[in-house]
């Protein structure tokens, strides 16, 4: 372990390096270019075994240890999002209304160096590494389904991940058993009414009003139809029902996003939207298309898996605190590898504490401490080599 602390301190400087050309030179969910031809140059020049256009755009590097065991994936994403950046930064992206507002540039820096720092470690390493860089995760369906059905997870043991959090401070690591981000999905309902002159209501049926009730008792789902004692969000992010003054809406469509933990709620919230807006359609005599799109599953930690991780964390050079943290309503498709293999994905700290002002994840003005990398890859690393060590089966003769 202290030569991979060694290691990655030496690298650090070349870490921060990669993050900031990463910053500088982002690429939308699909449209990833350059950064995977980035990524694969890399681990082929430290000689890794290299597969491009996993999946579409991912790319899948393994490193083989001189000795016999485990096969150990860890994953990075790689994907920017869709947001001008209005940062100070000098290193802030050049591609306009394209910007890292999320963390995946240094998702990838800390796991390209970790990979340099264990390739100079490979005559003492057990087992097989294997990093999956994936691509889209920003987007669904995402990139990483696609990934998983070309084979990136083949022969895989147990897959760690982790995401650098704005919202807690560089040397915190939050872990949690179990559900630890949610199901993300999204609605579009589309409300048809019969438009008319604002001065004639009665010769209508108002679109507007229909949709505005709709809305309305959507937010009754949540206080009424779920358990209390289970978590669950819905959102209507979107309403448009553009005209003129004096015009009586013919048409309103709205969209939005519901997250949930377990499926059984997942089930109902699903089934009750449908039901809102059939009541309220079928009242006002109007007609509707009502389309529930099912995104990315709750990402659900393995306990073992999760302890494991938890429990070394607490003596990586670096780490300050290592805590239970809550459940976040926000969704990964992480979740997906952790419904093939065992694992857990945890969060890294990335806020400094004197930061005036911090901004969430997806925000404009959205920033991590480079500080933050080193102890995400010097915890990633920990796992490796920590996991190999405990699950290095060495057949006995007979």
């Amino acid at each position: 372990m202290e030569h991979l602390y060694e290691q990655l301190d030496q690298l650090n400087d070349e870490m921060v390096e990669v993050y900031r050309h990463l910053h500088m030179n982002p690429e939308l969910s699909f449209e990833e270019v350059e950064t995977p031809k980035y990524i694969a140059n890399y681990h082929e020049q430290l000689g890794h075994e290299v597969r491009t256009e996993v999946g579409g755009r991912g790319v899948v590097a393994k490193l083989k240890g001189a000795k016999p065991g485990p096969t150990i994936a860890l994953r990075a994403d790689f994907d920017a999002l869709p947001i001008q950046e209005e940062t100070d930064l000098p290193h802030k992206s050049k591609v306009d209304g394209t910007m890292h507002a999320c963390g995946h540039d240094g998702h990838t820096a800390e796991l390209l160096i970790l990979a340099k720092a264990l390739n100079r470690m490979q005559d003492e390493l057990a087992g097989t590494i294997v990093f999956i860089h994936q691509h889209a995760e920003e987007y669904q369906p995402g990139g990483a389904i696609a990934m998983i059905e070309d084979g990136c997870l083949e022969g895989v043991d147990v897959i760690f991940g982790t995401h650098l959090w704005a919202n807690s401070h560089v040397g915190e690591v939050g872990f949690r058993s179990g559900p630890i981000m949610a199901a993300a999905d999204r609605f579009h309902i589309k409300i048809q009414g019969k438009g008319g002159h604002g001065a004639q209501p009665h010769l209508t049926k108002d679109a507007v009003v229909i949709a505005s009730q709709v809305v309305t008792n959507l937010q009754q789902i949540v206080a009424r139809r779920v358990d209390p004692l289970e978590s669950a969000v819905v959102s209507v992010g979107n309403f448009v029902a553009k005209n003129a003054f004096n015009v009586i809406a013919d048409t309103v469509e709205l969209t939005g996003t519901a997250r949930t933990f377990k499926d059984e709620v997942r089930d109902l919230v699903e089934e009750e939207i449908g039901r809102v807006v059939k009541g309220a359609c079928l009242s006002a005599d109007a007609d509707y298309k009502f389309e529930f799109v099912r995104g990315y599953p709750a990402v659900v930690n393995h306990p073992e898996e999760t302890t494991f991780v938890a429990e070394l964390a607490e003596s990586v050079p670096g780490v300050t605190n290592v805590y239970e943290a809550a459940p976040e309503m926000g969704g990964e498709d992480f979740a997906y590898y952790l419904q093939h293999v065992k694992g857990t994905f945890f969060f890294t700290g990335a806020a400094e504490p004197d930061w005036e002002e911090t901004y969430p994840h997806h925000h404009p003005k959205f920033k991590i401490s480079e500080k933050s990398m080193l102890v995400a890859a010097k915890t990633l690393g920990k796992a490796v080599i920590e996991y190999a060590k405990q699950h290095n089966e060495v057949p006995v003769e007979q």
